[in-house]
């Protein structure tokens, strides 16, 4: 079992920047991939990154593809999402995910993954 712990978010204007955390405690030990999906007001899970925990190979939806950032820290075990160019359609709330079985690549639902943090809200105001 692990648990995951976001950080970060707030309210940006319009191509702002920000970064995103999650920690990751319990058991790390085989984690295969990390992922950030978010939840637009009115709307289901979306993918938006992953990551290949043990190589670091990333995958992007093509909405962020150029301007987010997927990465994270092995030895600390800790996921980062670094947002730029943020529009008022990237608001919503953010949700990092892990899990022990998910395909960085090929798994990009959110049913794909077992293990969440709690959300943060992002908000990017004209």
């Amino acid at each position: 079992q692990m648990q995951l712990t976001e950080s970060g978010g707030g309210v940006v204007q319009d191509w702002g920047s920000l970064r995103l955390a999650c920690t990751i405690s319990g058991r790390t030990f085989g984690i295969s991939s990390g992922a950030w999906f978010r939840q637009p007001p009115g709307e289901e899970h979306e993918f938006v990154a992953a990551i290949n925990w043990p190589e670091g190979s990333t995958e992007y939806a093509d909405t962020v593809k150029g301007r987010f950032t997927i990465s994270r820290d092995y030895g600390r075990n800790t996921l980062y999402l670094q947002m730029n160019s943020l529009r008022p359609d990237d608001t919503a709330v953010y949700y990092c995910a892990a899990d022990y079985k998910a395909h960085w690549r090929r798994d990009l639902y959110a049913t794909d993954y077992g293990y969440w943090g709690q959300g943060t809200q992002v908000t990017v105001s004209l």
